[in-house]
């Protein structure tokens, strides 16, 4: 069967091993790639570093963190006017961080879930040849929501990126390299590029560049052996999605220049696509330039409306693979067999 399907991150179980026995065994046919539902902290995607990474660090001040409910404390934020935010204090120069490797988070659940996904494979629930899919946030997005001093960009930045290159060294030392593929999410790239982000004002070339850039070292990060995508989203905090861009053009483009700046291979890259029927809404879907790499579009959703949108992507690009516009974890327990009619539905008539 064809691999054209791609899970990009969090799904809305209780366990890592509900995700592989239910979603992983029920779709590992049409998968090359399936993480492990980001369960826990990681469902809510950056916001688990604010509670636990940022909130507390002695060179870190808290500004802002998301209003309680009812006077009993909430770490999990309703939209972006309801976030935690953070400043460097006054005279650090870099904020440095104990256990290098390890104090994200990442990589200690990533080697957990590898265990889990690696027993899994010898009981014939998951398929041999299947790549546990870690999703890491580019460290740009990590940052750029909770730190929003742009003159604090050059402190935190790069303090946190030798963070999670750390991180990314511990799980490719303990990972077989052939059963692993590291994906880079840059959603808050993604945002800021379309509408600019509040506190940054328009989008600028300046930053357009600077998110391009961070590739080359995220790629050189990564071993040969380890599979590499990049998925770029428009956000599910607050609802989905977050933006309704008129076209695709500077997500194309964001793409085009990611995969050449990577100097690497990169296996993968995702696209989200919102609700379009607009037969131009796909047209720069022509420019998309990235070689041999998969293309997965983010069409699955909708889906009274995906024929007409599956005929117009295929309009301006005829070779590509499915996922959803984003990760799951937002949907409800209660939605999740109908998410998965939904994916089943599509690739139905992808083969069609």
């Amino acid at each position: 069967m064809p691999k054209d399907m791609l899970f990009v991150g969090s799904i809305p179980c209780d366990t890592v091993e509900e995700v592989f026995r239910t979603w992983g065994h029920t779709f590992s046919p049409s998968l090359k790639y399936m993480p492990d539902g980001e369960v826990g902290e990681r469902l809510h995607w950056i916001e688990g570093q604010a509670f636990k990474v940022y909130n507390g660090h002695p060179q870190i001040e808290t500004l802002t963190r998301p209003q309680p409910d009812n006077g009993r404390e909430r770490w999990k934020p309703r939209d972006l006017s309801d976030q935690w935010t953070f400043r460097v204090k006054d005279g650090v120069e870099r904020v440095l961080w104990a256990d290098p490797g390890w104090r994200l988070g990442y990589a200690r659940d990533a080697l957990n879930s590898y265990f889990i996904f690696k027993t899994l494979k010898k009981e014939g629930v998951l398929p041999r040849e299947l790549r546990l899919l870690v999703a890491l946030p580019t460290p740009e997005s990590a940052t750029l929501v909770h730190f929003r001093d742009p003159t604090q960009r050059d402190i935190i930045v790069p303090s946190y990126e030798e963070m999670m290159l750390a991180e990314v060294a511990t799980m490719t030392e303990n990972i077989p390299h052939d059963e692993l593929a590291i994906q880079w999410d840059a959603a808050c790239e993604s945002l800021d590029i379309e509408t600019g982000l509040p506190w940054l004002g328009p989008p600028t070339e300046a930053r357009f560049k600077r998110y391009v850039t961070q590739f080359e070292r995220l790629g050189a990060a990564v071993p040969a052996g380890v599979a590499m995508g990049i998925h770029a989203c428009f956000g599910t905090l607050g609802g989905w999605p977050m933006i309704k861009p008129d076209n695709l053009v500077k997500q194309v483009r964001l793409l085009n220049e990611s995969v050449v700046a990577a100097k690497r291979k990169v296996d993968y890259v995702h696209l989200p696509m919102i609700e379009n029927t607009k037969p131009n809404y796909a047209a720069a879907l022509k420019d998309l330039s990235v070689g041999d790499t998969d293309v997965y579009l983010g069409m699955i959703h909708n889906m009274p409306t995906f024929p007409e949108r599956l005929k117009n992507a295929r309009t301006y690009l005829t070779d590509f693979k499915l996922a959803a516009p984003c990760g799951l974890g937002r949907i409800s327990r209660p939605e999740m067999e109908a998410v998965m009619r939904d994916h089943k539905q599509a690739l139905n008539l992808l083969h069609q």
